[in-house]
């Protein structure tokens, strides 16, 4: 009997597992905890944030930036420093972007201030949410192969967004013509 019992309990065990990992908007307790926990173990860890970036075409990506993220970020950067983070620091990560969903996407282009004007906005089926927060690098940095690298920083209303949701992150020139699009999965990021 308990034998056959395990494999259920596996199953349910990574069915909960999958939706603990979810996007969060609010970060309870215990899940506070364990962002600190990832971000102090993820010291010895290259490329540990990977669950939330995102690559695009030619040399694109971008980062979603969710509470999890921002509070892992913040704990392991104290643990390099071997000062581990105080409630009150845990607090002003949590507050800095509370009720919105930020993106930070690096973009390539063939001049200096080709970002300049980039219109974000994040397609949720049928419904589009305009950024409540934008940020276009105004001079980007030039590479080696002669295009243009920008690094733009996007928020959007967290009331907006479903966090067990996919969504696509699309950018608009000046004239409103699509120029980038990126799918973001909320389901697979914590």
């Amino acid at each position: 009997m308990i034998r056959g019992a395990l494999p259920v309990i596996v199953a349910l065990a990574s069915i909960a597992g999958t939706e603990a990992t979810a996007a969060s908007f609010t970060l309870d307790e215990t899940a506070r905890r364990e962002a600190v926990s990832v971000g102090e173990r993820s010291t010895l860890l290259e490329g540990f944030d990977r669950e939330w970036q995102v690559t695009g075409e030619a040399g694109t990506s971008l980062t979603v930036l969710t509470p999890f993220h921002r509070l892992a970020v913040a704990a392991r950067h104290a643990a390099f420093r071997n000062d581990p983070l105080k409630a009150t620091e845990i607090d002003r990560v949590l507050k800095q972007d509370a009720q919105r969903l930020v993106v930070r996407v690096v973009l390539r282009g063939p001049a200096e201030d080709f970002a300049r004007h980039y219109v974000p906005r994040l397609v949720d089926g049928p419904r589009e949410i305009k950024a409540s927060f934008v940020q276009n690098e105004r001079t980007a940095t030039r590479q080696e192969d002669g295009t243009y690298v920008a690094r733009c920083l996007y928020g959007f209303p967290v009331r907006d967004v479903d966090a067990r949701g996919r969504l696509a992150l699309v950018v608009a020139d000046a004239d409103g013509r699509d120029v980038r699009r990126f799918t973001i999965d909320l389901s697979t990021m914590r």
